[in-house]
């Protein structure tokens, strides 16, 4: 038999995981976990024993024996900067899961697949694949206009990865030969320039660059911001959430979701049309700049994410952008097949295993 691959991904409320044999998806499960629950940790990292016991609850339900697994595919976090690929989890990168760049769920990842993989035993691999932290930007895109601050790069890698290579391989051509922009729309954004194998730029879709989304705020005027910051109003830490987590339509609508906003929309709510209008306005004048970094040269826009499900707000930005080359629209996110397809090329040795340091 087949060595099986598990892949966990974890996200804000869920931890996704599914189990592949070969390249076929065998069982796959969205475990929610409660918010009451979640509410009793101080630390996203302290969610940790809940999660993996969650995993391991599920895998004993589904009749999943661990023996038969032969690697376990983590979702990777926030660590240093690193190019793109697939790394070991070791010991470097977990005493960085701990002291993560910030506090998010993706940090999860990697620590619950190398504690799975060491419960399998056997030497069996845990790995991570394209975290968020994936920097390739060329050091231009890296200048900011203030020599204290340097432009980071924190996007949906995985996704904006997975993407560019389907449609690479759907054009019969390699990620490598192709120039993409590739847009995740999520309740975070992120709008890459995929240049010949590189993302050689990209808004920082953590916290404070580019389009606004469903729950951030994107750039905005920066003498304003530091006013408000100023202004004996705010803490530190409400400042951050107005920027990330309560921030974009969430702030200006009361809700961070599309599907209701939409139903205001269609039925005449003048306030939810401008700013549902305004974020697909944001994503395509993102679109816009990254065409001037690929000198115009630019194979396909692909836009992805939840988002991407929505007809009207791909059309908006498609009547922005459809002089600047061919729009692919792949609605959803296919994260979870891209974990499994890279563990797929591990165990058959097709990709090289990076080590993290």
């Amino acid at each position: 038999m087949d060595k099986l691959i598990l892949s966990i991904k974890t996200v804000s409320k869920t931890t996704k995981l599914s189990v592949h044999s070969n390249r076929k998806q065998i069982y796959l499960i969205n475990i929610k976990h409660p918010l009451d629950e979640l509410c009793k940790f101080n630390n996203v990292i302290d969610q940790f024993a809940l999660r993996k016991h969650a995993v391991l609850e599920e895998l004993k339900r589904a009749n999943i024996d661990l023996s038969d697994i032969g690697i376990v595919v983590g979702r990777g976090g926030l660590l240093k900067p690193i190019p793109g690929g697939v790394y070991h989890v070791n010991q470097a990168m977990l005493n960085d899961i701990f002291h993560p760049m910030a506090e998010h769920e993706s940090n999860l990842g990697g620590l619950i697949a190398d504690a799975i993989a060491k419960e399998i035993g056997n030497g069996i691999q845990a790995v991570i694949v394209d975290p968020a932290c994936v920097d390739e930007m060329d050091p231009i895109a890296k200048i900011s206009g203030m020599p204290e601050i340097t432009r980071r790069s924190f996007l949906h890698t995985l996704s904006q990865r997975a993407v560019a290579m389907r449609f690479a391989v759907a054009n019969g051509k390699t990620y490598e030969s192709v120039n993409v922009i590739v847009a995740h729309l999520g309740s975070g954004i992120s709008v890459g320039a995929h240049c010949k194998g590189r993302i050689i730029d990209v808004n920082n879709g953590l916290n404070g660059d580019g389009p606004m989304s469903p729950t951030r705020s994107g750039s905005v005027p920066v003498g304003q911001l530091v006013e408000l910051c100023f202004s004996g109003k705010f803490t530190q830490d409400e400042m951050m959430k107005k920027i990330c987590g309560e921030g974009g339509l969430k702030a200006y609508l009361g809700t961070n979701d599309a599907i209701e906003i939409e139903k205001r929309v269609t039925s005449g709510d003048e306030d939810a049309e401008i700013i549902y209008k305004a974020i697909a306005y944001q994503i395509a004048k993102e679109i816009g700049a990254l065409s001037t970094v690929l000198k115009g040269e630019v194979d396909g826009i692909l836009i992805t994410g939840g988002l991407a499900y929505s007809q009207y707000i791909i059309n908006e930005i498609s009547e922005r952008v459809k002089h600047i080359g061919e729009i692919i629209v792949y609605p959803g996110e296919n994260e979870m097949q891209a974990l499994a397809m890279n563990g797929y090329m591990v165990l058959n040795g097709e990709i090289e295993v990076k080590e993290y340091l």
